[in-house]
C-alpha cells in the first residue's frame, strides 16, 4: 500500500539544549512530507493553489517511544486516508533505522485562499479519487477535544513576520516554540515530551499579542495560547523521564 517514505537527518538547529529533537522541528519535518506526498498524488500546491485552494491543519497528535536525537536519522512515513466530507486525515509512522520510535495522526482542511473558508473534498476531489489508497492506520486516537488551560498568562509572544507561512499566518510548527518558551531548561533535564496534541483554533497574524496559558491535567499538562480571550491554539502535553 502507498506510503511516501523520506529521511531527515538531526541537525544541531533542530535540538534543543539536551540533544533531543524539538517539537517544531518534528512538525515541519511531518509538514514537509506531507507536501512531498499531496505532489506524488496530484494534489500538491503547485497543482491546487491555481484554483484558490489550501491545505491547512486543524489538528495533530503525536506519541514518541523515546527521544529523538541529534545525529540520527528519522524515516518519516506517511499517507493520507479518505477525507470524510469536511476532514482530510493523514497517518505517519516514524523510524530510526529499522527501530519504530513513534507515530503521528492529523486533521486537515481544505480552504478557499480567497476567503479562508472550508470548502469539501468534493470541490477538487472527483468520486472514488481516494479508492484503493492506504487504510491502515499508524494509531487508533480519537479525541480530539482539548479542554481550556486555567490559571494566570505564563509567557507572552508577539506575532512577527519571520512566524509567517505562505498563507499569511503562523506557520503550524512555529507554534511548538512558543509551547517551549513556557517552560524552563530544568523543565527538560531527564524528559522528554512522549505525547503532543495540538489544536489550531483561529490563525493569528502579524502583531497580534499570544498569551500563554499553563495548567495541570491529570499526568500532563494543558498550554493554551490566547489573543484576549479568544483561543488561538490548545496543547496537551505529556513527559516521559530517560
Amino acid at each position: 500500500m502507498y506510503r511516501n517514505i523520506c529521511e531527515y537527518g538531526i541537525k544541531y538547529t533542530d535540538v534543543d539544549a539536551y540533544d533531543n529533537l524539538k517539537p517544531s522541528a518534528l512538525l515541519s519535518f511531518l509538514e514537509e512530507s506531507a507536501c512531498r506526498s499531496a505532489d506524488e498524488l496530484g494534489f500538491g500546491y503547485d497543482v491546487i493553489s491555481p484554483r484558490g485552494l489550501g491545505f491547512i491543519i486543524v489538528n495533530n497528535y503525536i506519541e514518541l517511544y523515546r527521544p529523538i536525537k541529534l545525529g540520527e536519522k528519522l524515516s518519516v512515513h506517511t499517507w493520507p486516508l479518505k477525507p470524510r466530507h469536511m476532514i482530510f486525515l493523514r497517518d505517519y509512522e516514524l523510524f530510526s533505522g529499522s527501530e519504530k520510535v513513534g507515530v503521528s495522526t492529523t486533521r486537515w482542511c481544505m480552504i478557499d485562499t480567497r476567503s479562508f473558508t472550508m470548502t469539501p473534498a468534493s470541490s477538487f476531489f472527483p468520486e472514488g479519487f481516494f479508492d484503493g489508497y492506504n487504510t491502515e492506520r499508524s494509531v487508533d486516537f480519537k479525541n480530539w477535544k482539548i479542554p481550556s488551560a486555567s490559571g494566570d498568562a505564563v509567557y507572552t509572544k508577539l506575532i512577527t513576520y519571520s512566524d509567517y507561512d505562505h498563507y499569511f499566518h503562523v506557520n503550524n510548527a512555529k507554534y511548538a516554540d512558543f509551547l517551549l518558551d513556557v517552560f524552563s531548561a530544568e523543565d527538560f533535564k531527564d524528559k522528554y515530551i512522549s505525547k503532543l496534541q495540538v489544536t489550531y483554533s483561529k490563525q493569528c497574524k502579524m502583531g497580534e499579542r499570544l498569551d500563554m496559558y499553563k495548567s495541570p491535567d491529570g499526568d500532563g499538562l494543558l498550554v493554551e495560547g490566547r489573543v484576549g480571550d479568544e483561543p488561538r491554539v490548545l496543547f496537551r502535553v505529556e513527559f516521559n523521564g530517560i
